[in-house]
């Protein structure tokens, strides 16, 4: 059966979830950066999406024979993947979470994020135009 959201709608939405996840995650690491054994987390998803989108590292689709179409993406079976590895760093002796690299995953994830919804967001005034013009 055709569905009235785009193919993209289910992908979208669990990307913008994970961007949400790896906020939550900065946010966690900079309120405990005055924790002397506190160790930094970072969740990275990109490599994993790669892989459940059948695409290589360069972003183009990888196929075993040319008459091959790529599957679609079940976004109900992809999740990050949290890492607590802990990379000893010495700042004034105190902490291992590095302010400046937070705020710029921050920064960076914030991007993202809203170049995502911004997608959805369009992809959604279409389909609202569309069945305002239909009525006509």
């Amino acid at each position: 059966m055709k569905s009235l959201f785009p193919d993209n709608v289910g992908l979208v939405g669990k990307v913008l979830d994970l961007h949400l996840e790896r906020q939550n995650v900065v946010m966690s690491n900079l309120a405990n950066i005055d924790i002397p054994a506190y160790k930094a987390r970072k969740i990275d998803f990109e490599g994993e999406l790669q892989k459940a989108l059948d695409r290589d590292g360069k972003g183009k689709m990888t196929r075993t024979a040319s008459g091959h179409i790529p599957s679609a993406f079940d976004a109900s079976n992809f999740e990050g993947e949290l890492s607590k590895k802990w990379k000893p760093q010495v700042v004034a002796g105190l902490d291992a979470v590095d302010m400046d690299k937070e705020m710029a995953v921050m920064a960076k994830n914030t991007l993202m994020y809203n170049a995502l919804s911004d997608i959805a967001r369009r992809s959604f005034e279409g389909m609202q135009k569309i069945i305002a013009e239909g009525g006509k």
